[in-house]
């Protein structure tokens, strides 16, 4: 009989990162995904400190440059500095886009109230998950196709980390749009939607408008009929505004902020509302635009200025759009999981992007929940899938 040796499982070596399968392999990173999360989270960067900004940004010139990455910065004035960073890849031709943000809303000193820290299965901290946890997986995304391909990408890949997406993008929307037009594929690395992790196949457009209503002084008491009141005028056109909202057509009118007045017993020469405005079809832009230039006073004595515009066009669902997302599908399901789409209410650069007809998918970056809030936290166990995801696009597209 013929003897035959079990092999001893104990002392088998475990696979090499090259040949382990895609999850396995960030399972095995999460921890320094988590590392790189807590580095960018702990650089406060709040969109109008420019000098905060642009420490971030040295942070992660240095770390895609370890990687192999050209890097080059857009200088701004007013904002930090963007950061841009080509990688060659294998065959050339048009790279695919990673597009994100280096601000947060967060004062400096957040920090101190809202301290980094891993608790309940989740990462917690000021711009956590909106969107320092997006960067760190195109870190560890790209280190991985290096680590499993070789130092050169499968593709061209270029990364832009703008400085002021937060307050509207005005110093970095033509540097995305020029690059954008240059790519096959733009990649946006928001975060997903919801704790089931959607990505995100479009977005409503953003515009902000603002209503200056001129009146005329007088004492409320001694006076009354010789006033006429800016307050009460803009009032009236508040509620006029209201009648535009249409929500079966995406479309939505905010008065988020009204000012005006300047004593409880003067007659108010002055009031003035800013309007957030939302559309989610580029075609109804210029009809609610014109609506709202169109608005005449009631009181004729009474004079309305009107300013601002559409800053943000909408993200629809256009067949590019669509067949991004049926890709990013099939990589999910490749790796285990069904991937869902959402439609949702705020704007992002994949904005720019998907108007010029790039192929845009956005909500690849963290799945977790409290943006902007708080509770602001990513799940830790989703940070390998999301990496091996953006990975396999990169890869696949």
């Amino acid at each position: 009989m013929k003897n035959t040796t079990l092999p001893n499982k104990r002392s088998a070596k475990p696979p090499a990162d090259h040949a382990l399968h895609p999850l396995d392999y960030f399972e095995r990173r999460k921890n320094e995904i988590i590392q790189t999360i807590q580095q960018l989270v702990e650089i406060e960067s709040p969109s109008d400190i420019k000098q905060a900004v642009d420490r971030l940004s040295a942070v992660l010139e240095g770390r895609f440059s370890d990687l192999g990455g050209q890097t080059r910065f857009h200088r701004a004035e007013k904002f930090g500095n963007h950061l841009q960073v080509d990688f060659p890849g294998r065959p050339t031709g048009r790279p695919v886009l990673l597009l994100g943000h280096l601000d947060t809303v967060y004062p400096i000193g957040t920090l101190a109230e809202m301290p980094f820290r891993v608790a309940d299965g989740r990462v917690w901290g000021p711009g956590a998950l909106d969107m320092k946890s997006g960067i760190a997986l195109a870190l560890h995304a790209i280190e991985g196709l290096q680590a499993r391909q070789g130092r050169v990408l499968p593709r061209p890949v270029t990364v832009l980390l703008v400085s002021d997406e937060e307050v509207g993008s005005e110093s970095s929307r033509g540097i995305t749009e020029s690059l954008a037009k240059k790519s096959s594929a733009v990649l946006v690395l928001e975060p997903s939607y919801g704790l089931r992790g959607a990505v995100k196949t479009a977005r409503k457009g953003v515009g902000e408008y603002k209503i200056t209503v001129h009146g005329k002084a007088a004492h409320s008491g001694l006076d009354f009929d010789q006033g006429d009141s800016a307050v009460l005028e803009l009032a009236r056109q508040v509620i006029e505004i209201s009648k535009l909202i249409d929500r079966k057509r995406g479309l939505t009118l905010n008065a988020g902020v009204i000012i005006g007045g300047t004593r409880v017993n003067v007659i108010a020469a002055e009031a003035s509302a800013w309007i957030d405005v939302r559309i989610a079809r580029r075609k109804d832009a210029a009809g609610i635009d014109r609506k709202l230039r169109s608005l005449k006073p009631f009181n004729r004595k009474c004079k309305i200025e009107i300013t601002g515009g559409l800053n943000r066009p909408p993200m629809e669902r256009s067949p590019g759009v669509a067949a991004l997302y049926r890709k990013a599908a099939r990589a999910a399901k490749d790796l285990g999981w069904s991937l869902e789409e959402a439609a949702v209410g705020g704007g992002s650069d994949g904005n720019f992007t998907a108007a010029l007809g790039i192929p845009t998918l956005d909500g690849l970056g963290g799945v977790g929940e409290g943006a902007h809030a708080l509770h602001e936290s990513v799940l830790v166990a989703e940070l390998p899938r999301r990496a091996a995801l953006l990975a396999a696009l990169i890869e696949g597209i």
